[in-house]
């Protein structure tokens, strides 16, 4: 009746059709709602953040749903807010290389339109057909390739947002060079969505690379001083990968064919540029080590499978087993000994396990899968290797019961008491993707 109630009340804010009761509410990730809603436009997002503020009703905000499993103590909140319906270009500014954008619009699909104006969004997050824009900007979301475009927060120079009482502001601008008060789009970009709404999103946009290849360095057992003092060499060099990834023999067995560590050397420019760095990398290549290069079609192939690897929030687990996706930030050099940590795993815990991490950022994507006490055992290990490192780790993909018993963000950071001041002034309710983020907020 309670439900029956909340949607009669809706129906005064959005079209019916746009209304319905949520069928999964047993959603195995949670973070779900005991209404459906589904805007159109700014106004309904507004008009709907507005009402629930003032009834203090709590809203989930899902788009892709790739990023179902990140986060989350609530299993159902009032409300869940879907973007799917929100979504398209809303400007392209061909010359001044900007594009304006919903959402719900999916990655792949702006890549697919930008390639036609010979352009791209200069981000590589996983499962870009699911993922949307919006879901990437609120989970600040990077890629192996992180080390050369940078990540979410480089790409943004504006966004509109619809705060939780249904103001709608501006952060940023749109254009490049706008470098006028705080830049206020740090504030929203990894929030999670705890903040508010976000209704547009201005990116900055790179031209296509004239071409583009992959060298595979695999290692055998052991090297590991090897291929420390190989990346090393190349980081220090005059080369300008775009990647430099290690793969666990686990993964690049899977994408490779070849058991051994991997680091994954990525090069995007004019052919004759791309060339040159190939052959001083066969020039500095240690000689126990084995290279393959991929040209470009080639390595397309690799990256669409790579993007395709490990838990997607939006897609039944073909598994009955427990999966989860860890997110591990260490200094750089030393993702090597978190990789190397990973692959143990496996045969300690009995767990499929498959890792990778940048030699240039530092950042170690780890997915694990197995028996649920094995998953949890190793989420503590894992972490406390990070943090034996200097390090953290996130968890970027659970099933919500484990996240009942499992801390996702570790212990508090010392800025705490900051996020908890940000989140009451803006969201003074709660009513946003209530214990969504760090410390439950």
């Amino acid at each position: 009746m309670v439900t029956a109630d909340l949607v009669n009340e809706l129906k005064m804010i959005l079209p019916e059709e746009r209304i319905g009761e949520n069928h999964e509410l047993d959603h195995p990730l949670g973070n779900s709602g005991k209404v459906k809603v589904c805007p159109e436009t700014e106004e309904e997002i507004s008009k709907l953040l507005n009402y629930a503020n003032l009834n203090g009703k709590t809203i989930s905000v899902v788009s892709g749903g790739t990023k179902r499993g990140f986060g989350g103590l609530s299993e159902n909140n009032d409300l869940l807010l879907s973007l799917e319906n929100y979504k398209g270009i809303v400007e392209h500014t061909v010359g001044d290389m900007t594009l304006t954008v919903k959402p719900g619009t999916s990655f792949k699909e702006l890549q697919d339109y930008l390639a036609k104006h010979n352009q791209k969004i200069a981000l590589d997050p996983a499962w870009p057909e699911d993922a949307t824009i919006g879901g990437i900007i609120a989970a600040n979301e990077s890629g192996p390739k992180r080390l050369g475009y940078g990540s979410s927060r480089d790409a943004v120079i504006g966004l509109r947002v619809v705060y939780p009482d249904g103001q709608v502001i501006r952060a940023g601008g749109k254009v490049v060079k706008n470098v006028a008060g705080y830049d206020m789009n740090k504030l929203f970009i990894g929030s999670m969505g705890t903040l508010g709404v976000l209704s547009e999103v201005t990116l900055k946009l790179r031209p296509l690379p004239k071409y583009e290849s992959l060298i595979l360095l695999s290692f055998p057992e052991g090297k590991s001083d090897e291929m420390k003092s190989f990346a090393v060499k190349l980081l220090d060099s005059m080369l300008e990968p775009v990647s430099l990834e290690l793969l666990s023999p686990s993964l690049s067995e899977k994408l490779t064919g070849e058991k051994l560590y991997t680091l994954v050397i990525a090069f995007e420019d004019v052919e004759s540029s791309v060339h040159y760095q190939e052959d001083m990398v066969k020039k500095m290549k240690p000689f126990e080590a084995k290279l393959e290069i991929y040209k470009r079609e080639k390595a397309q192939e690799f990256w669409n499978a790579f993007y395709k690897n490990g838990p997607n929030g939006a897609r039944s687990s073909s598994t009955n087993e427990t999966e989860a996706s860890l997110k591990v930030g260490v200094v750089n050099l030393d993702v090597l000994e978190i990789v190397r940590e990973s692959e143990l795993l496996r045969d300690s815990h009995n767990l499929v396990v498959e890792a990778h991490g940048g030699l240039g950022h530092g950042l170690c994507q780890i997915h694990v899968r197995g028996a649920i006490g094995d998953v949890e055992s190793a989420i503590k290990h894992l972490r406390e290797s990070a943090e034996k490192n200097n390090g953290y780790a996130i968890v970027k993909h659970l099933p919500y019961s484990l996240r009942q018993k499992v801390n996702v963000w570790g212990d508090n950071p010392s800025y705490f008491f900051l996020l908890q001041g940000i989140k009451s002034k803006i969201d003074s309710n709660g009513i946003m993707n209530p214990r969504r983020f760090v410390g439950g907020i």
